[in-house]
């Protein structure tokens, strides 16, 4: 319950900050289990996305977070962990108690939905989208019939700047497009950077001049 009451209040100051809204461009909301997976500029990144999400999916879906930042004072820990029911992951192979992977997998047959950041850390270059990690093929071979969103988190960065604890007011969305599937045999870069291809895809594009 407390659980319940913390995603909805959350939730409801996200979207009073950055007025976030989720464009639904090439799915629809479901009852099916996915990983929702997404481009990653902000640590509020997971916090957007979830709000843009129907409440009794909200409720079903966990987001898998840096342990290095969300857990390494007792109050991020205790909102990211017990409030949100974040999946806290150890980034730095040398302070991995256990396995990520193991982790998220337990999580999916507990029959939750999780969010997923395959750049592995926050994006803070020039480039759209950095190359993914392994994550969502190893997670996409080992549940094939988990889902797989891309979502597009647009003006995140600067809505939570690096270094910054406050937001700024601004207006956010959080674009969903079609799913994809791991083919049969498909090799895993080629796999991870179809996949990253269909994040890329739901950037806007800049307005040109007239």
């Amino acid at each position: 319950m407390l659980r319940l009451a913390a995603a909805s209040g959350v939730a409801a100051l996200a979207r009073a900050i950055t007025g976030v809204r989720g464009i639904w461009q090439g799915s629809a909301p479901s009852d099916r289990q996915r990983i929702y997976f997404a481009n990653h500029s902000s640590h509020g990144d997971f916090i957007i996305l979830s709000a843009s999400l129907p409440r009794n999916h909200r409720v079903a879906t966990r987001p898998v977070a840096a342990a290095d930042y969300w857990g390494n004072t007792a109050l991020r820990r205790f909102v990211a962990d017990t409030l949100l029911g974040a999946v806290l992951i150890e980034r730095n192979r040398e302070e991995r108690k256990g396995d990520p992977l193991a982790e998220m997998i337990a999580v999916l047959d507990q029959g939750h939905s999780l969010i997923l950041f395959p750049e592995g850390l926050r994006n803070m270059t020039e480039e759209p989208v950095l190359p993914f990690k392994s994550g969502l093929y190893n997670l996409a071979l080992a549940r094939p019939d988990v889902e797989l969103v891309p979502c597009w988190l647009e003006n995140m960065s600067r809505v939570l700047p690096k270094g910054e604890i406050l937001p700024v007011p601004l207006l956010c969305r959080v674009i969903f497009g079609a799913p994809v599937a791991l083919q049969p045999g498909e090799d895993r870069h080629a796999f991870l950077e179809r996949a990253r291809q269909s994040l890329l895809a739901l950037a806007p594009r800049p307005e040109k001049a007239a």
